[in-house]
C-alpha cells in the first residue's frame, strides 16, 4: 500500500509540473497523460500491469461526468445558440460519419468483420470534450464566425452520440445481428430522449433548490454542485436514458442560471 501511494503520488506531481511544458507549447495537457501512462505501462519502461477493467471503467466514468457537466456549466449559451443547430449536426451525422468511414477502413484495409470495424469506429468517433475545451479556454482563444463557440458544443455534445452508437452495435453483436431497425430506432430514441427529459428535470429542480437553499459553510455549494452532476449521470442512466447528454444539458442550463459564487464553483 506505501509503494502504491507513492507511485501515485509521483505520478500526480509529474503531471502537474508537466503542465507549465503543454501550456507553453499550446499542447493540451491530456497528452502528457498518455505518454505518462505508456510510460508506466506494461509495454513502457516500468512495466506495470493493469488488466482491472472494471476499476478503469468506474474511473473513466467518473472523469467523463466531471468534464461533461463542466463542459456545459462553461458554455455560455447566448453565445452557442447560434451554432446550436450546425453543432447538433455535427455531433450527431458526423459522429455517425466518421465512425461509418472508420469501420470501413478497419474492415476493407485491417481486414475486421465489419461490425467490429464499425464498433471500433463509434469508439473513435467523438471529439475528445477535455483536450477542446482545454485548448479554448485556456487559452482565451476568440474564433472567426463563432467556430470556438461550435467547437465547444459539438465536442461536448458528442459523446452521447457516439456512447449511443456504441450500446446498439454491442446490443446487434450480442444478439446475432438480431436486433431489427426498430429496436435500434427505440434504444437509439430512449437513450436520447430520456436523457434529454431527466437531465432538464433535475436541472430545474436543482435550480428551485439554490434559490431556498443557504449554504453555511463554504465550499457546500460545490459539494452540492458535484452531487447534482452524478445525480444527473446516475438517474438516466438506471431507468435507460443517456446519462452522458443528461450531465451536459444539466451543466448547460445550471451554467446559464442566476446563482452565487458561479465562478468560485467553476
Amino acid at each position: 500500500m506505501p509503494q502504491s501511494l507513492i507511485l501515485g503520488a509521483v505520478v500526480i506531481i509529474i503531471c502537474i509540473l508537466s503542465n507549465k511544458i503543454t501550456s507553453r507549447f499550446g499542447i493540451p495537457m491530456l497528452l502528457a497523460f498518455i505518454l505518462l501512462g505508456m510510460l508506466f505501462g506494461s509495454e513502457g519502461l516500468f512495466k506495470i500491469a493493469f488488466d482491472d477493467f472494471p476499476f478503469a471503467e468506474n474511473i473513466c466514468t467518473l472523469a467523463l461526468i466531471c468534464i461533461m457537466f463542466y463542459g456545459g456549466f462553461g458554455t455560455r449559451w447566448d453565445i452557442a445558440r447560434p451554432v446550436a443547430a450546425k453543432a447538433a449536426l455535427l455531433s450527431s451525422a458526423g459522429t455517425i460519419l466518421t465512425a461509418g468511414i472508420t469501420g470501413l477502413f478497419c474492415h476493407l484495409v485491417l481486414h475486421f468483420s465489419l461490425i467490429e470495424g464499425l464498433l471500433i469506429g463509434a469508439v473513435l468517433s467523438s471529439t475528445d470534450a477535455a483536450s477542446v475545451f482545454y485548448v479554448l479556454r485556456s487559452r482565451s482563444l476568440s474564433l472567426q464566425y463563432n467556430t470556438d463557440s461550435l467547437l465547444e458544443v459539438e465536442s461536448g455534445s458528442n459523446d452521447p452520440f457516439a456512447y449511443t452508437l456504441t450500446l446498439i452495435l454491442l446490443s446487434i453483436m450480442q444478439s446475432g445481428s438480431a436486433l431489427s431497425a426498430r429496436g435500434v430506432l427505440t434504444l437509439a430514441a430512449a437513450q436520447l430522449g430520456c436523457g434529454l427529459l431527466t437531465g432538464a428535470l433535475i436541472a430545474l429542480a436543482a435550480r428551485w433548490f439554490l434559490q431556498f437553499l443557504t449554504f453555511e459553510v463554504n465550499g457546500f455549494d460545490a459539494v452540492f454542485m458535484l452531487a447534482v452532476a452524478l445525480l444527473s449521470y446516475a438517474l438516466p442512466t438506471y431507468i435507460g436514458g443517456n446519462g452522458y447528454l443528461s450531465a451536459y444539458l444539466v451543466g448547460i442550463i445550471l451554467g446559464n442560471s442566476p446563482m452565487p459564487n458561479k465562478k468560485g464553483l467553476v
